[in-house]
C-alpha cells in the first residue's frame, strides 16, 4: 500500500481526495491536515510515502512544508497541488525538493497515477521547466560574485548590516571593538563599490536572500 498524507485547508477537498485515493485499492490515507505548521509536525512522525501538499494555506505554504519534512526525512515525496500556474511557486517547489507539481484541475485518474509514479521514485516535473530552473540556480550562484571578494568576517558583517544592526550592535555580537566594525563596514562598501550603508543592506538582502 502507498501511504499518503493530505494537506489542504478545505475539508471538502481533503474528503474528496481521500475518497478518490482510497478507492484506487493500493493507496491508504494515513493522515490529513488543514494547516501548514501542524502538517510539518505530523508528517515526519507518520512517515507517508507521499505528501500531497496544497501550495497556499492560511498559515503558510505547502512548499515550505515540503522543504521542512524533506530536511527531516528525504524518503517522503512531496507532491504540490495548486490552483495557480505560477513560475515562481514552481521554482520554489523544485528548490524545496518536490517530486511533482500538479494543478487542481487534474483528472482524478491522473492524480492517482501521479501519486503512484511519485511513490515509485519518478519525477513529474516537466524536463523543460527543470532545465529553466537549473539555469536560474546557476545564474543565482554566479550572481553573488560581488560577495566573493569579501572575507568570511566581512560577509558576516554585511549580513548584520542587512538585518539593520548598528555598528555598536554588530560589535556586541561579534565581540569586536566598534571602531573595528566601522573599519570593516568601510572595507565592505569599498569592495562592493558602494557609498552608503543602506545600499549595502539592499544589495545584501537581494544576494544573500537568493543564496540561502
Amino acid at each position: 500500500m502507498i501511504r499518503v498524507f493530505l494537506l489542504d485547508d478545505h475539508e471538502v477537498v481533503r474528503r474528496g481526495l481521500a475518497d478518490l485515493l482510497t478507492s484506487s485499492g493500493d493507496i491508504e490515507v494515513v493522515g490529513e491536515s488543514g494547516l501548514a505548521q501542524e502538517a510539518a509536525r505530523r508528517i515526519p512522525a507518520l512517515r507517508p510515502d507521499v505528501a500531497i501538499l496544497d501550495a497556499r494555506l492560511p498559515d503558510g505554504s505547502g512548499i515550505d512544508v515540503c522543504r521542512d519534512i524533506r530536511a527531516v526525512d528525504s524518503s517522503i515525496k512531496g507532491l504540490i497541488l495548486t490552483s495557480y500556474e505560477d513560475d515562481e511557486a514552481l521554482f520554489a517547489a523544485i528548490m524545496a525538493g518536490a517530486a511533482g507539481y500538479v494543478l487542481k484541475q487534474i483528472r482524478g485518474t491522473d492524480l492517482v497515477d501521479a501519486v503512484r509514479r511519485v511513490a515509485a521514485g519518478q519525477s513529474l516535473l516537466d524536463p523543460a521547466i527543470t532545465t529553466r530552473v537549473l539555469e536560474r540556480i546557476r545564474s543565482g550562484v554566479e550572481q553573488p560574485r560581488e560577495l566573493k571578494s569579501l572575507t568570511e568576517q566581512e560577509r558576516r558583517i554585511l549580513e548584520y548590516v542587512a538585518e539593520g544592526l548598528t555598528n555598536r550592535e554588530i560589535a556586541g555580537k561579534m565581540f569586536l571593538a566598534e571602531k573595528t566594525v566601522k573599519n570593516y563596514v568601510s572595507s565592505v562598501l569599498a569592495k562592493l563599490g558602494l557609498e552608503r550603508r543602506t545600499q549595502a543592506a539592499v544589495l545584501a538582502t537581494r544576494l544573500l536572500g537568493k543564496t540561502h
